[in-house]
């Protein structure tokens, strides 16, 4: 049976510091303490929890045990500052962290920090990341909410579906007329050499454009990434290549004449909410506000 070290709070929130800062000697200074001092502390947490918590790298890597204790510790932190409220009947400082990709930001989850503002008492840091990809946030305990396009719960979290996200393909009118003049010549293979705004590097999602012709992406291909929502829409206007948009965002740009849409398509993204499976009052209020901000601004 593994030793859980709830009576140990001084190791738990060192390892935080040490992941946090990146090495042992930067959570040193943030301590005031000698390096060694540090590591005799992860060292007795390994012990007693018997398994590497953290490996020895530049910066340092977490091991999957190191990833349980940290979400663990950050759950603490949050339920040690709720309380310690509630006795003194305040309303102190809470941080929260939320894992939210570039267009939902951009688009539906705007209202959840008007939300939070009203609230108070909520200091809010989002973390951007492609809905793919947001969960390794969740596991390691970077956040304590996440949007995802997963719906496989992470260990000793909740998923709450949320809504899908409906994007076009588009382009600005001279790729368009360029798309066009190809397709008379090559079919849909016109689309393999046609240049393509990402967002990041995990942006895999015009996928859903090519693979159903049967398009595999030409080597050599023009590939910008711009990684701003608002970037990624100024990017298509000027005409440095394509890529989807939020239908809700895309909607004006078509209206003016500024975006054209390339193909029919709609594709259609899944969102869930996964979040620490915690009573929390702040929890709660955050997921609140999401569900209400996805119930005005997602498809059902």
């Amino acid at each position: 049976m593994i030793k859980i070290c709830f009576m140990m709070p001084r190791h738990m929130d060192t390892l935080l510091l040490v992941v946090d800062e990146g090495s042992f000697e930067a959570a040193a200074a943030r301590l005031g303490v000698s390096p060694s001092a540090v590591s005799q502390r992860i060292k007795a947490l390994e012990a007693d929890v018997g398994r590497v918590v953290v490996r020895r790298t530049s910066p340092v890597g977490v091991t999957d045990a190191g990833e349980v204790l940290i979400q663990t510790a950050r759950r603490m932190r949050l339920l040690e500052s709720e309380t310690d409220d509630r006795l003194r009947g305040r309303l102190g400082e809470r941080p929260v962290s939320v894992g939210v990709n570039a267009d939902s930001l951009g688009t539906w989850f705007r209202p959840v920090l008007t939300h939070v503002a009203d609230v108070g008492g909520i200091s809010l840091e989002l973390n951007l990341e492609d809905e793919q990809h947001s969960l390794a946030m969740l596991r390691r305990g970077d956040c304590m909410g996440v949007v995802t396009a997963e719906a496989e719960p992470v260990a000793g979290c909740v998923v709450e579906e949320l809504g899908s996200l409906h994007y076009w393909p588009v382009g600005a009118p001279d790729l368009a007329d360029e798309l066009q003049a190809a397709r008379n010549v090559h079919g849909e293979d016109a689309w393999a050499s046609l240049p393509l705004l990402v967002i990041g590097p995990h942006d895999r999602m015009t996928d859903g454009v090519l693979e159903p012709r049967g398009v595999t992406p030409r080597p050599g291909r023009r590939v910008s990434r711009i990684p701003s929502f608002e970037g990624l829409n100024d990017a298509v206007v000027a005409g440095l290549g394509w890529t989807l948009v939020p239908v809700a965002s895309a909607r004006p740009y078509v209206e003016a004449g500024t975006m054209v849409r390339l193909a029919e398509d709609v594709i259609e993204v899944p969102l869930y909410w996964q979040h620490w499976r915690l009573e929390s009052d702040t929890l709660g209020v955050l997921t609140d506000a999401v569900h209400a901000a996805a119930a005005l601004g997602l498809s059902s």
